[in-house]
């Protein structure tokens, strides 16, 4: 089981060069943990390349489904109180961004507070220092 950044699922949606990794990351583990927003955080980014005319309308389509589907495979990290304390002290602590601290909050609450028992799947690298200096194992970068 693995806790999944949204910027190791973007790659699964549309291709990326971090594509075939995230596809392989998969495959060995499906069971996949995802914080209640990563479905937010992954619509912002095929928005944003379908704005920049990176995707075409007909990819952004396929893209958005298969986020769909995938949403409904995955176990969500719901949001409470004690996360968005966590989040709080994590952006006290690390060099984050808001949606990055209840990601990595997420994952801390997934992992019952033992980041060491759980891998952290993630490519930005931001992230995944902070990640690692709370004792996840990052799996991807």
């Amino acid at each position: 089981m693995r806790f999944w950044d949204s910027s190791a699922i973007v790659p699964l949606l549309v291709r990326e060069p971090s594509s075939a990794r995230s596809e392989a990351l998969l495959r060995e583990d499906p069971f996949v943990l995802a914080w209640w927003a990563a479905e937010v955080e992954c619509t912002s980014a095929l928005a944003r390349l379908e704005r920049d005319q990176s995707l075409s309308r007909k990819a952004a389509v396929i893209a958005y489904q298969r986020l769909s589907a995938f949403r409904d495979a995955w176990n969500e990290v719901q949001p409470t109180a004690a996360l968005k304390e966590t989040a709080m002290r994590l952006l006290r602590v690390h060099v984050l961004r808001a949606a990055d601290a209840l990601q990595l909050a997420a994952a801390i609450r997934a992992a019952q507070g033992q980041p060491a028992t759980l891998g952290f799947v993630c490519f930005d690298e931001r992230l995944a220092a902070a990640a690692r200096k709370e004792g996840f194992e990052i799996v991807g970068l």
